[in-house]
């Protein structure tokens, strides 16, 4: 069967847990792009067994690495997935008629986090994520450090498709990858001269708890439902706090 003219970009380290079920999903389409910097599991094994295109670079921050792993893509349409994410053939068929009848520059579709071994409610509101470009009209800003997602100058649209995503599978991965994202988006902030709030610090927790468990429906998924509408509550004041932190310590260091 003849494989569609898209190219995988994908960087990772230490994902032998869920790269297997990624290149899983992608083995329809024509090349894949693996970037690690320094696994020292079995991901670069699983990589090449299933004929991925496996380089080793050093880490950039998450905007250069993806940079550099599109640039080696082949393929004028790229789609781009981490270490811990699959796609399905719904979605495959839909970006397939996509590229036929050229209807965008850049396509958005749903995100389908697993929680504690599954999906949350479907009443729950699902984030959406900027995934399938072309290569040619696409770049990564490199000025963010978290949270990057390939600026594209061109018509994109959005479709009701989903993808799968693993890495927030538990309440410890969740804890680990959110301390990471604070300090980062902390740094970020501080970078650009973005100054902290005391009336944020003060009620950002409850306000982004109501917006997620209210807003975007966490409600509906119980137990874990609650548990992550808190959690990213906690998530969103750590940013602030630790753009406070930098304020009282990096500002002091530069004077």
């Amino acid at each position: 069967m003849m494989k569609l003219p898209i190219s995988v970009f994908i960087i990772t380290k230490n994902e032998e847990k869920h790269i297997e079920k990624t290149l899983q999903s992608v083995a329809s389409l024509d090349e894949v792009i693996l970037v690690d910097s320094g696994s020292t599991d079995s991901t670069l094994d699983i990589a090449k067994r299933y004929g991925a295109k496996v380089y080793s670079h050093s880490w950039l921050g998450y905007a250069k690495q993806k940079q550099y792993a599109m640039s080696l893509c082949s393929h004028e349409w790229v789609l781009n997935l981490d270490g811990d994410e699959a796609i399905n053939s719904s979605l495959i068929d839909a970006l397939k008629a996509i590229m036929e009848h050229d209807k965008a520059d850049s396509v958005r579709f749903w995100r389908n986090d697993i929680f504690i071994d599954k999906p949350l409610s479907s009443w729950t509101k699902k984030p959406n994520n900027h995934r399938f470009y072309k290569r040619s009209k696409s770049f990564f800003d490199d000025s963010r450090l978290v949270h990057e997602s390939a600026t594209v100058n061109g018509k994109e649209i959005f479709i009701n498709e989903t993808f799968d995503h693993f890495g927030y599978s538990t309440i410890a991965a969740i804890t680990n990858k959110h301390n990471t994202y604070s300090s980062l988006k902390a740094d970020e902030k501080f970078a650009k001269g973005k100054k902290f709030s005391n009336l944020k610090l003060i009620t950002i927790i409850p306000l982004v708890f109501i917006k997620e468990y209210f807003f975007r429906r966490k409600i509906f998924s119980g137990k874990r439902g609650f548990i992550l509408a808190v959690m990213k509550a906690y998530y969103a004041f750590s940013k602030e706090a630790k753009l406070y932190e930098n304020y009282q310590t990096k500002q002091k260091t530069n004077l």
